[in-house]
Parts: C-alpha cells; sequence; structure tokens
C-alpha cells in the first residue's frame, strides 16, 4: 500500500509528541515512572517505551491516562488524531478500519502488505516510490508502516490472512539480504495461531485477481474492501455486493494457493534461491 504519499510534515513523529504529553502528565502528577505505572496498570518498561516514542500508545493505555488523570478521553482523541498523522486523506478510512477489525484477509500480488513488511524491505519499497525524498522522510514512513503491525501483537490481535503470488516472494526487494531478512520473518510470522500465510505458486496458472485487495472484518463478519488505483490513491468500499464478490474471489485465490505446511517450503526454498 502507497499510504505515505501527500502526508502533511507536522509534527514529524506522533509517537514522540505523544510521549511528551505522557511524560508532561506524569511530571505534573508528581509521579514515578514505577509509580504511574501502577496507577495505569501497566508495566514500567511500557511506560518507558511511550515516554521515549519508541512505540506510540496503544488506545488502551491511551484511556488509561484519561481515567488516571481524571480527563473525559483528552488522552484518548489525542492518541486516535496522531495515530493518523502523516497519512494522506484517502488512506485514514482504511486506518481507521485496521485499528478495530476483527480480521483481515489480502492477496498480495505486487509487494507483501504492510502488516508483513520489515523496516528493511518497507524502506526499498518506499525508497522506489520516493526517489527524491531525504533519508529522514523515508523512515518516517516506515515507522508508521512498521507501527501498524501492532495489531497482530496486541493481547486480542487480529486474524489475519493472506494469500502471497510467488512472484513477490522471487521479486528482489532492496538486494538479496533484505529478501532473505524478509522470509525469514515470513516464515516466524506463520508459527502464531492467528496468522495464515499461503502461497499462490506459479503454477497454479492465471489468478483470480490480478489486483491486490483488502477484505477487512468487524466482529468476525466481512464488512469492506480497501483497494489502490496508481493515480487516485486508495479507496474502501462497503457495498454488499462488493464486500461478496471480494469474499468469493478470495475463497478462490486460497483454494488455488498451497497449503500452510507446502507455502512454508517454497518460502524457504525461495530463500536459498535469494541466497545463491
Amino acid at each position: 500500500m502507497s499510504e505515505g504519499a501527500g502526508q502533511a510534515r507536522e509534527p514529524a513523529n506522533g509517537a514522540a509528541y505523544f510521549g511528551e504529553e505522557t511524560k508532561a502528565l506524569r511530571e505534573a502528577l508528581g509521579l514515578s515512572q514505577e509509580k504511574f505505572a501502577d496507577k495505569l496498570h501497566y508495566q514500567q518498561a511500557q511506560v518507558s517505551k511511550v515516554e521515549n516514542g519508541t512505540v506510540l500508545a496503544s488506545a488502551a493505555f491511551a484511556e488509561a491516562m484519561d481515567r488516571v488523570a481524571g480527563t473525559p478521553g483528552v488522552y484518548a482523541r489525542l492518541r486516535a488524531k496522531l495515530s493518523k498523522h502523516g497519512y494522506p486523506d484517502w488512506f485514514v478510512p482504511y486506518i481507521t478500519l485496521e485499528e478495530s477489525a476483527s480480521g483481515i484477509t489480502d492477496y498480495s500480488c505486487t509487494f507483501l502488505m504492510g502488516l508483513l513488511q520489515t523496516p528493511e524491505y518497507a524502506k526499498a519499497v518506499f525508497r522506489a516510490a520516493h526517489p527524491r525524498e531525504t533519508d529522514d522522510q523515508i523512515n518516517e514512513r516506515v515507522e508508521r508502516r512498521i507501527r501498524r503491525q501492532e495489531v497482530l501483537e496486541r493481547d486480542a490481535p487480529l486474524l489475519l490472512w493472506v494469500v502471497i503470488h510467488e512472484a513477490v516472494l522471487r521479486t528482489c526487494v532492496g538486494g538479496r539480504s533484505v529478501m532473505i531478512g524478509q522470509l525469514e520473518h515470513l516464515a516466524a510470522q506463520m508459527a502464531p495461531p492467528h496468522v495464515t500465510l499461503q502461497v499462490l505458486p506459479y503454477e497454479a496458472g492465471a489468478a483470480p485477481s490480478h489486483l491486490p485487495f483488502t477484505l477487512l472484518s468487524l466482529k468476525d463478519a466481512p464488512y469492506a474492501v480497501y483497494t489502490e488505483t496508481p493515480t487516485h490513491g486508495g479507496q474502501v468500499e462497503d457495498t454488499p455486493s462488493v464486500v461478496a464478490a471480494a469474499v468469493s474471489k478470495f475463497d478462490r485465490l486460497r483454494m488455488a494457493a498451497l497449503s500452510e505446511e507446502k507455502s512454508q517450503t517454497l518460502i524457504r526454498k525461495i530463500m536459498e534461491d535469494h541466497a545463491r
């Protein structure tokens, strides 16, 4: 997804901005990190990460801050606003759905979807699309993309099912070492039960779809489809007929794809091919 286009520039880092506000609140309350963490019902290490801007606070963390501070949703709203910062207007509806989705199914046939990318792979993708940007600008894009992966790491992670065309795995994005690291990451991502990855091999022939798309579910029911175009950005469509067509198309994709076990075997073989 090319969600970095057309972004505003201030504040440069939402996580750092929220971290400063978190530290300011703690100090205003006259609390150490340890005492503040106790009141929030979080570990001190997590408070430290938020204050340092290493991660953007979760929605639950911001709600806990409002509880401790006695503010009616002030920090929750600030966190929600900052989580969308840096994205173009057309991508914000997707981000909003991604954060609240119970499940995501995705067909990747150009690049790997953002939730599965390593920082190095993401950097190569952004650099190819934005050759005139500075390293700092590219790094900001990468940070936002990697931060979105927190939806897979929360206590109740969303269910992710991705079908990846073999061509995506064989395209050498960022060089051989980047691809080897990316494929190692993919293999590791297949371990948790809430992530399912399948590879659509060349031998499957013509794919049921020649374009990538993402299907988002809310409360375990298909809800909306996200697609992109090279010139007009992306759009979220929740018309029932469009959603039903996407569900049907994805069903055909996973039926044509390899099993999880065979997909992992092929991923490791392609990793060896990149190494050679």
